[in-house]
């Protein structure tokens, strides 16, 4: 690890210590590129009455429009705690190269932050999940898959 390392992950400490201190969630996440903080957050979740305001999530957001694309190839992201499940999922949704976290889930467990569940429900076939899943219109809305895959003016991310 860098110098630059700890700095961006102090950083990402201050902005989780800052958002406990607001009444918000323990979780600071930064995004940077080429030595540069390119966006940084906190978990916003009950600030904004949005389960998906993660501070990891909110930051690819940031960066993403900043840098006008959707793929952040090239950069780190450092988060205050192992990234749940959705988060990780949009980590390599973005492309993003590396990930450094502070905190393990089991430490966030261990507060109440459970991510174990959501890890088990996606290895179970969708009829034993907790949530009802049920299939419905496939043939048409296979139509649009089909018209993206003919498109001449689609982008593939």
């Amino acid at each position: 690890m860098s110098d630059s390392d700890f700095l961006f992950m102090r950083r990402a400490i201050e902005l989780s210590l800052d958002n406990v201190k607001k009444g918000g969630g323990p979780f600071g996440a930064v995004v940077v590129r080429k030595g540069e903080i390119l966006a940084e957050s906190c978990n916003l979740v009950t600030a904004l009455n949005d389960p998906t305001a993660h501070a990891e999530i909110n930051v690819i957001r940031d960066a993403a429009r900043k840098l006008e694309t959707f793929d952040l190839s090239g950069c780190t992201i450092y988060s205050t705690c192992e990234p749940c499940p959705m988060c990780l999922g949009a980590i390599y949704w973005a492309r993003i190269d590396k990930v450094v976290f502070a905190n393990t889930t089991s430490d966030a467990q261990n507060i109440g932050f459970a991510d174990s569940l959501i890890y088990k429900e996606i290895s179970r076939p969708l009829q034993e999940r907790n949530i009802e899943f049920r299939q419905l219109l496939r043939e048409e809305a296979l139509k649009a898959f089909k018209a993206w895959e003919e498109s001449e003016n689609k982008v593939e991310y």
